[in-house]
């Protein structure tokens, strides 16, 4: 059975050298290059191909944030994750953005770390219960603004179309005053329910005016 490959990319010497005995204690895992700078790590990257790369955020020439999107972008089978001392909310979704499987903080354990190595190479992706809580109060905030603005998303003819629904109107009397087909009419009415997870005219109106649509 092939080993895990690792790339180790930290700015301190004592520390990367630290991780690299701890992941040479696993049978299961090979450390296969060491850098230094973000520079350094993705010419690594580039070079070794490692399926994970443990990867430091506040770094010399390239920061890790920097440094992760470009490894990304590069090679999108490799998986990244983030150790580091940074608990910054921030740069915390920073770097999920930038496309991290993984984060984890330096207090972490020695076998929580192999075993999160071993996580992310079978498509898992690690993350510190510290960091973890602060990713999905933020995926709370955005699916909560997602549902609050969902009425930007109605287009102007579907605007005119819920405030006409709202005054009582049928699909007849509103396509005749907007000059248009029944059909087309039943089409928008469609789109409205789903943009607004309404089940009929009246919730679609609820909801529209909730969000001050009308």
């Amino acid at each position: 059975m092939s080993k895990i490959t690792v790339l180790v990319v930290d700015d301190h010497p004592l520390l990367r050298e630290g991780l690299i005995k701890i992941l040479s204690l696993d049978e299961a895992i090979e450390v296969v290059g060491e850098a230094g700078d973000g520079e350094t790590g993705i010419k690594l990257a580039d070079e070794l191909e490692p399926q994970i790369v443990l990867l430091d955020i506040n770094l010399p020439k390239v920061n890790g944030i920097i440094a992760c999107k470009i490894i990304k972008e590069r090679h999108p089978e490799t998986q990244v994750i983030v150790l580091t001392v940074c608990e910054d909310e921030r740069q915390v979704l920073e770097i999920v953005r930038a496309g991290a499987n993984g984060y984890l903080l330096k207090d972490v354990e020695p076998q929580v770390l192999l075993q999160s190595v071993k996580d992310a190479a079978s498509g898992k992706s690690p993350l510190h219960p510290k960091i973890a809580g602060t990713v999905l109060q933020q995926f709370g905030k955005l699916a909560q603004a997602v549902e609050d603005n969902q009425g930007t998303l109605l287009t102007s003819r579907e605007r005119e179309i819920i405030q006409l629904i709202a005054k009582g109107a049928t699909n007849r009397t509103i396509a005749k005053t907007l000059f248009i087909s029944e059909k087309i009419v039943k089409n928008h009415v469609t789109n409205i329910f789903r943009k607004l997870n309404a089940a009929d005219r009246t919730e679609a109106v609820v909801k529209a005016m909730e969000k001050r649509i009308i």
